[in-house]
């Protein structure tokens, strides 16, 4: 017999109390004179004999019982038979699984996290007082058993899932280890690479949480109709919901906030493992930034019930056309989206011009060295630049040096032709990204304009608009962060009809929204571990941190908590790096010097939703017959095989031996002491007789 806690043996200095009783009760007797004594002389010799023999058998059942709480408080077993593991250096490592699906309830209608955690406490027996624990969810220290508890006390949900914590190593551990995961093991989120690198002389045990069959509706993604959010516009905002459950979700109530309003409710019914979307009409009714959240209201599991998202309605996008008239200034102004301005080639306004999303050169008969790098300038920050040549032969030269210069090489022109040869433009494909959604379902035969192309370009790029004979008219290049369109031939009259053609404005239009910068997505997830943002906003703000005169950077501030991510400045784009800590979804505001640059919505990530778990069978087939040192056991209400463990490993505990017989010792003495009280009360009697 071994015990766990031999420190409590302390605990047999408590005899002495009992012994200090007996003997202060060892009174001596006091002589009565009588007429007739013979009698009771008699008597007195016999009832002393029974009272000391009572008195030692008290003694002796009060020593026997504080000597059983004793023993039991320190927890006596017997050890298991077989090779004795040395407990010098050994750890017992316990790992928890609780991220957000170990919400599911169980068969005992506890979270399969509280359930979990009551398992880790019956772990803890597993080692003596010498040895150390470690719970790897609150880093790798090792730990007393009493530390053990209260980190356990202190374990909450999280979005990232510990379970790649199971390779981990820590300072303190040793050539033998036992590492326990208590996890639902989802299939998405576990596999057999966990265990590549797991040391031979390490043991892993696996006790899978069983949950109770549930259903989960979550929103797996939305977008919108137009990249472009208008204000007092009806917006289509499809939302995709799935069934991340085992069970039908019936009739769920969806409801749909914009700006703490609601403005969409439905019911939806989704089977397991499927997905449903829908659409449904809002509206953002001011320039402001619009908070969105779509609520679904099913149980038990609830911690993605609610997903949010951000609406940007669009600034008005800046439109600089550089020509001696102003060709398209009907066609931009009759749209309030675009803020159209115009310069003539030898007045350019380059202070529009560093600000505008579009600029049109066109048939300008001079591009000057200053022109040339202004137009490579708006490119580099992601602005779009359209080129419509000259005519004129004393341009070229200027043209062919722009080209370069944005990176599209050389270009081929044509000889000077008195009367130019007019082409027809072949008819757009309708599946092209270009012209997605520009024309109707059924296209008709239409007359296309035509064209008297003047240049070819060496470098390949993305045709938008090609003649009948397969020569390119319109094409687009990728030039730093942003885009070039080149025509083949000028819009002046006598080269081509493109102007005066229907299919004019919508290619216009078309490039000047593509040229439309705001790369903030509607919604980020936790898990990710960078987000990237090239707004406008931020333009300045990236400038003072590349010349190193921001001090403060950029925060993420949600109600009253702080976050100050890593910053990284990548030519004109801003990344962020999301601190481990970042666990909570919602809004969290972008803030640089105490002013709010733009607001970013944060969900759970989609995988944790998706509940499928592998059974313990399965485990063990995952898990193969070529890894003798990982073991699966079933935890919670059906883990019999990991009591069987636990016993295994500790031996066989006696403390409830001992216990049942402090109880009848107790007794014992309780039975003797009311003899005793009867005894003197029948002699009592008889003297008085």
């Amino acid at each position: 017999m071994r015990l766990t806690y031999p420190w409590f043996l302390l605990g047999l200095l408590a005899i002495a109390i009992p012994v200090i009783i007996h003997l202060l009760q060892l009174r001596r007797p006091q002589r009565l004179i009588f007429t007739n004594t013979s009698f009771i002389q008699k008597a007195e010799l016999v009832n002393v004999r029974h009272r000391r023999v009572q008195h030692l058998l008290v003694l002796v059942t009060r020593v026997l019982a504080i000597s059983s709480i004793v023993l039991m408080f320190c927890q006596p077993f017997i050890p298991t038979i077989g090779p004795e593991k040395s407990s010098t250096g050994m750890s017992t490592d316990v790992l928890i699984d609780n991220s957000f699906s170990m919400q599911q309830p169980s068969s005992m209608q506890l979270t399969l996290l509280a359930e979990a955690i009551a398992e880790a406490r019956g772990l803890s027996q597993l080692v003596s007082s010498r040895d150390k624990l470690t719970l790897r969810n609150s880093g790798g220290r090792l730990v007393n058993v009493g530390e053990y508890q209260s980190k356990l006390d202190g374990l909450r949900f999280t979005s990232r899932s510990p379970l790649s914590l199971i390779n981990a190593t820590h300072s303190g551990i040793n050539s033998y280890n036992s590492l326990f995961v208590l996890s639902d093991f989802q299939k998405n989120a576990f596999n057999a690479s966990h265990f590549d690198n797991m040391a031979k002389g390490n043991e892993l045990v696996l006790v899978p949480m069983t949950p109770k069959g549930v259903g989960n509706i979550y929103v797996d993604s939305i977008w919108i109709d137009d990249a472009i959010v208008r204000v007092h516009t009806n917006i289509g905002l499809h939302v995709r919901l799935r069934n991340g459950g085992s069970l039908v979700a019936t009739d769920c109530p969806v409801k749909v906030f914009l700006n703490a309003k609601q403005v969409a409710a439905f019911r939806i019914t989704v089977m397991p493992g499927k997905a449903v979307a829908t659409v449904v009409q809002v509206q953002v009714e001011d320039e402001k930034q619009a908070l969105g959240r779509i609520v679904t209201e099913d149980t038990p599991v609830t911690f993605d019930n609610a997903y949010y998202f951000t609406l940007q309605p669009a600034a008005a996008i800046q439109i600089h056309e550089i020509a001696s008239e102003p060709l398209t200034q009907q066609l931009y102004s009759n749209e309030s989206l675009f803020k159209y301005a115009h310069s003539k080639p030898q007045s350019v306004n380059y202070g529009l011009m560093r600000q505008a999303d579009l600029v049109l050169l066109r048939e300008v008969s001079q591009v000057d060295a200053g022109l040339r790098e202004e137009l490579q300038a708006v490119v580099k920050r992601g602005g779009s630049v359209v080129i419509v040549p000259t005519a004129l032969v004393a341009g070229q030269s200027s043209h062919q040096q722009l080209f370069k210069e944005l990176g599209l090489g050389g270009a081929q022109w044509e000889a000077n032709i008195v009367a130019p040869e007019l082409r027809e433009v072949a008819m757009p494909n309708s599946q092209e990204p270009f012209f997605r959604e520009v024309f109707g379902a059924q296209q008709r035969a239409v007359t296309m304009p035509r064209v008297a192309p003047l240049l070819r370009w060496s470098r390949t790029g993305t045709d938008i608009l090609r003649l009948r004979d397969g020569e390119s008219y319109l094409a687009s290049f990728v030039s730093g962060l942003g885009k070039v369109y080149v025509f083949s031939a000028p819009f002046s009259k006598g080269y081509s009809d493109f102007a005066q053609h229907a299919l004019f404005v919508p290619v216009m239009y078309r490039m000047a929204m593509l040229s439309y910068i705001n790369e903030q997505l509607p919604a980020y997830r936790l898990t990710q571990n960078t987000v990237a943002l090239k707004l406008p906003v931020v333009a300045e703000a990236i400038k003072d941190i590349t010349r190193g005169t921001d001090e403060a950077g950029f925060r993420l501030v949600k109600d009253s908590l702080t976050l100050i991510p890593a910053q990284r400045v990548l030519g004109h784009e801003l990344r962020l790096d999301l601190p481990i800590g970042m666990d909570t979804p919602g809004f969290y505001q972008v803030q640089r010097g105490g002013k709010v640059v733009t607001t970013l919505a944060f969900n759970q990530d989609k995988k944790e939703s998706e509940l499928a778990a592998y059974t313990a069978a399965e485990l063990r087939e995952l898990v193969g017959p070529d890894r003798p040192n990982i073991k699966v056991l079933e935890g919670g209400a059906q883990g019999a095989a990991l009591a069987k463990f636990k016993a295994e490993q500790t031996g066989q505990p006696l403390w409830r031996y001992f216990l049942v017989f402090a109880l009848v010792c107790l007794l014992a003495e309780a039975l003797l002491v009311r003899l005793a009280t009867r005894r003197l009360g029948a002699v009592r009697t008889k003297l008085v007789v």
